[in-house]
Formats: C-alpha cells, sequence, structure tokens
C-alpha cells in the first residue's frame, strides 16, 4: 500500500501566528504516527514561516523514535544562509540527515511548490546531479519534484535519483474544477499513468504530492506502483473538522482503498 506522510508545516504555520509552542509541533507528530501516518514531511523555507531550524532536529528526533516512520525534507537545496537565523537548505539535511530528500525547485517567496524541475536546463541538471551525490553520501535517500513528463523523468533518472515525486497539482485542479469523474480529470490521471509506468520502467521509485486530499486521492493513487504521497494542507483542514485521528483513519482508508483498485487494473 502506499505510504502516507503527513507534512506539518501548518501545524507550525500556526503555532508561529500566536507565537510561544502551541501547538506543539512535536506533540502534533507524535500523534500523526500514533495515528498510523508512515512519516512527517517538513519544508523549511528560507523566511521561517513556519519551519525552524530547531523543529527540523526536534521532528528528526520525534521520527527516529518511532518505529519505521520515515523523516522526509523538502526544499530548494540552493537556498543558504540568511540574516534572519536560517542557517541554509544544505546545512540542514547535512546537520539532520532524513531518510528522505525531495529536492523542490521553488523560490524563496513561492507561496507554495508549483512546478517540477527542468532537467534539460544543462547548469541545474550539473547543479541537481552534485547535490544528489552529497545527499546520498550521507545515507539519505533523494527525490526530485517532477511533472508528469517522461522526458523529464529520464533526466531525474540521469541524476542518479532514487525517486521522483510527481507534482499532482494539475491533476487535482482538474478534478477540482470538472469532477474527479470527468473527462478532463480523467484525461490527467492517464497522462500521470503513463509518467508511473515510464518511471518504473527507468527503475525510480514514484512518490506524489500537491493538493491531494479525500475526494480525489483514493482515484489518483488507484494509478498503481505510487510508493508514498505527501499530504499537508488538505489533511490538517480536514482535522480541523473530523479531528486528527480520524482524518489520519480516512486518508489510510483512502491508500488501502486505491491499493485494492490498482491490484486489479494492473492484474
Amino acid at each position: 500500500m502506499t505510504a502516507l506522510s503527513v507534512n506539518v508545516n501548518k501545524v507550525a504555520w500556526l503555532r508561529n501566528a500566536r507565537g510561544g509552542s502551541r501547538p506543539d509541533l512535536c506533540d502534533m507528530a507524535r500523534a500523526i504516527i500514533g495515528a498510523g501516518a508512515n512519516g512527517i514531511t517538513i519544508h523549511p523555507r528560507p523566511d521561517q514561516r513556519h519551519i525552524r531550524p530547531q523543529d527540523v532536529f526536534d521532528l528528526r528526533a520525534v521520527a527516529s523514535a518511532a518505529n519505521d516512520v520515515e523523516f522526509n525534507i523538502e526544499g530548494n537545496p540552493t537556498a543558504g544562509p540568511r540574516e534572519n537565523g536560517y542557517p541554509g537548505f544544505r546545512q540542514l539535511v547535512e546537520a539532520s540527515k532524513p531518510d528522505q530528500c525531495t529536492l523542490v525547485p521553488d523560490t524563496e517567496h513561492q507561496l507554495t511548490s508549483d512546478h517540477g524541475w527542468d532537467l534539460y536546463e544543462t547548469t541545474t541538471f550539473d547543479n541537481v546531479k552534485s547535490i544528489i551525490s552529497t545527499y546520498q553520501d550521507l545515507g539519505t535517500r533523494v527525490s526530485l519534484f517532477i511533472d508528469p513528463d517522461p522526458d523529464q523523468i529520464s533526466r531525474a533518472r540521469d541524476a542518479g535519483a532514487d525517486r521522483i515525486e510527481l507534482y499532482t497539482g494539475p491533476y487535482a485542479d482538474a478534478a477540482a474544477k470538472y469532477g474527479i469523474d470527468s473527462k478532463e480529470a480523467h484525461e490527467y490521471w492517464k497522462r500521470y499513468r503513463r509518467s508511473v509506468i515510464h518511471a518504473k520502467e527507468q527503475g525510480l521509485g514514484i512518490n506524489a504530492g500537491h493538493d491531494l486530499n479525500l475526494i480525489n486521492l483514493a482515484r489518483f493513487c488507484s494509478i498503481g506502483n505510487i510508493d508514498e504521497v505527501s499530504i499537508g494542507h488538505a489533511l490538517i483542514a480536514d482535522a480541523l473538522e473530523l479531528g486528527l485521528t480520524v482524518t489520519i483513519e480516512r486518508y489510510l482508508e483512502a491508500l488501502n482503498m486505491a491499493a485494492s483498485v490498482a491490484r486489479v487494473t494492473l492484474a
């Protein structure tokens, strides 16, 4: 079954909105793990709008203390030190040695990630390839945030990535605008399925994320061969209505449903 990694950025954002330590990020991460999630994801941005440097190490300790729980750090590897105390993305990765590092080509003040890497740009490819090797030497699995483009997926393999994370925003947008059963959403679903098949042929693991939610998650993951999804904003929003434990259970149920459908589809 596809693993569920919960992005806790929004929990940190809520804490920072008022100052102090509530909600306690580590307590929330423990509750998420206790409810059955397979991993914790963070995206520490240079402006520290949510995750702060100390959070990285505190959450690393929480994940390490749990059984078979993955700690995943997302971010742009070119983000260097800032005067506000942000030490630089590379420094955070090297110091915390996450189980997985997902490299994302976002800009410093971008609201949210909205596109994958262009690995046909020579300088970008060379830089990403070097960074992948450096992080792998730490014992960290490296994933690249990628659009559903077979050519870019092949370049991710050439750069040495262990996995890709498919940017699922376009599928989620189509499902929200036209309906989950619409022709438009299904056309995107088929595009992602072709990308997943290609990635498997290239020997890559496959993650997915961005705007996946309880409405579209099971349908998307029925593609099959999705190793992990990373979900934050939608899940935390659902938790405000349903409660955290029930929300985690609902997402795991959706992934279990997707696995059942995928087994039939792939048979």
